[in-house]
């Protein structure tokens, strides 16, 4: 796992040994006794936004950020958790599951998940720690709800799936949270792999594994942002592409998802629909069959080929399904204008967050330098810089004697 730091301030993930120790001590000095330590990753998503939960296609990896938790067994059908980032604790009965409308809900939705999915969990006392930034479009939510699940089921030693473990946390999203989200941020969080990004049916999960050129690195700006409309704007994007399925449906007989419908059908009939599910489709529409590009492109080591499917991609995000916002925008303009960037484009849910860059190895240091002073210089905050390599899943993570 390779790493690369600039001089922005960024959590403590460089030495995952010093980690993993400073968890398990955080978690004795907390409960007072031993515990197992399990961790999953946050993400970035090269190409393929707004589409999982479309049934499309998406090009996510793990990235070398992660939730850790520890964890150790209760005699009882209560969890106990801490949130180390927010010095807060909660607790919840696995009997009688009762959202509690903050961060806990992510770690008893899971629990409730699975419990319905044919587990019978114990009760337990966990410690969060996350590295993952809140906020930042980088699926800290999908982390903790990945790491969390597979230590309630490990420490009790029942047998993880992967696919069962992201559906359980896409569901708790969906159903316990509130939350709409599609399957990609769960899914990689279970199934990344160093060196890999896969591209995924949101569909039928099938997914393959495309390897990231050695000569190139990925590079997280972070804008330092998040818009207060996020939430209720994401819930608002996937009601409208519903909806368009709805309109078009009458027109073509068999389709259950924009997944379904070709870019042909939905000319010949966009005009059924409102001018704003209009632009809504044809996002998704478009962004399905950039995805299916760039993942040849990435198979034939064609980055600048690949770096214009990103771009396009940000375009389509800002002006058809209009979730980028000033900030993103920026930093995708100031990218652009530096040597070494191969494409830039702003990831995840939107309206804040970070933005996704394919730089040459060489050149990362000075893209880091120079893009952190511009958008200083041009919005007054300080935005924090991550470089990653794509990385491992979720996984237990084995503490040292």
């Amino acid at each position: 796992m390779n790493s690369s730091i600039t001089p922005s301030t960024l959590p403590a993930h460089t030495d995952v040994a010093r980690k993993s120790i400073e968890v398990r001590n955080h978690f004795r000095s907390l409960y007072g006794e031993d515990c197992r330590l399990y961790r999953a990753p946050g993400r970035i998503n090269l190409i393929g936004e707004h589409t999982d939960y479309n049934d499309g296609f998406v090009m996510p990896a793990a990235i070398n950020l992660y939730c850790w938790v520890a964890i150790s067994p209760a005699k009882n059908r209560t969890v106990e958790v801490y949130s180390g980032n927010l010095n807060e604790s909660r607790s919840f009965d696995l009997d009688q599951p009762q959202p509690l409308g903050d961060w806990s809900d992510y770690v008893q939705g899971v629990s409730v998940m699975l419990e319905r999915s044919g587990y019978r969990l114990q009760g337990a006392k966990m410690l969060i720690s996350s590295e993952v930034p809140i906020g930042s479009g980088l699926s800290s939510s999908a982390a903790l709800e990945v790491a969390a699940g597979f230590a309630l089921l490990d420490m009790q030693d029942a047998p993880w799936n992967p696919n069962q473990l992201a559906l359980a946390g896409q569901r708790a999203e969906n159903e316990f949270v509130g939350a709409r989200c599609g399957i990609m941020d769960q899914f990689i969080a279970c199934n990344g792999q160093a060196g890999h990004v896969l591209m995924l049916d949101c569909r039928s999960l099938q997914h393959r594994l495309l390897h990231v050129p050695e000569n190139v690195r990925v590079v997280i700006c972070n804008t330092m942002v998040k818009h207060a409309i996020a939430a209720g704007e994401y819930n608002a994007r996937r009601s409208q592409c519903e909806e368009g399925v709805r309109l078009l449906s009458g027109a073509l007989p068999g389709i259950s998802a924009l997944r379904d419908v070709s870019l042909e059908g939905f000319e010949r009939f966009r005009e059924l629909l409102p001018t704003t599910i209009q632009q809504r489709c044809r996002h998704v529409l478009s962004e399905n069959l950039r995805v299916i590009a760039a993942a040849v492109a990435l198979e034939h080591g064609d980055l600048r080929s690949f770096g214009k499917l990103m771009a396009r991609s940000h375009r389509s995000l800002r002006d058809d399904y209009q979730v980028s916002c000033g900030e993103l925008d920026l930093m995708v303009e100031l990218a652009d204008q530096i040597e070494g960037v191969y494409g830039a484009r702003m990831t995840g849910g939107g309206f804040g967050g970070c933005t996704i860059n394919i730089v040459a190895a060489e050149a990362v240091s000075e893209f880091s330098k120079k893009i952190a002073s511009s958008y200083q210089a041009q919005t007054g905050i300080v935005p924090e810089i991550y470089v990653s390599t794509a990385s491992e899943g979720a996984g237990r993570w084995e503490i040292p004697a």
